[in-house]
């Protein structure tokens, strides 16, 4: 896992020199186009890492939701909200996307 986190890092550092390069040659269209892709980046990886994030999160709240209702039915009601709540997750990472790519 520390190798793929790892080089995953180094990839978005070589394509963050690329684009700086292109910008420190002094080209003003090639230093617009370093910042535009440098915003969709970082609203791609909001969104990918808050879904990552949510999803593991459903998953091991909703393995343990199910356990625990499986033994006492009643705490259907207390324990699927927490499921509700680890996907708004997503939809900040989705918000806080959306609000890079505008501003």
């Amino acid at each position: 896992m520390k190798k793929r986190l790892f080089s995953v890092l180094a990839l978005f550092a070589l394509i963050g020199t690329a684009l700086f390069a292109e910008e420190a040659a002094g080209d003003a269209q090639a230093a617009a186009g370093a910042a535009s892709g440098i915003k969709y980046l970082a609203a791609a990886l909001a969104v990918g890492l808050a879904c990552i994030g949510g999803g593991m999160a459903v998953a091991k709240i909703g393995s343990a939701a199910m356990g625990a209702m499986s033994e006492n039915p009643e705490l259907s009601g207390k324990a699927l909200p927490f499921v509700g709540l680890a996907e708004g997750i997503c939809l900040w990472g989705m918000l806080v996307g959306v609000l890079i790519l505008i501003l």
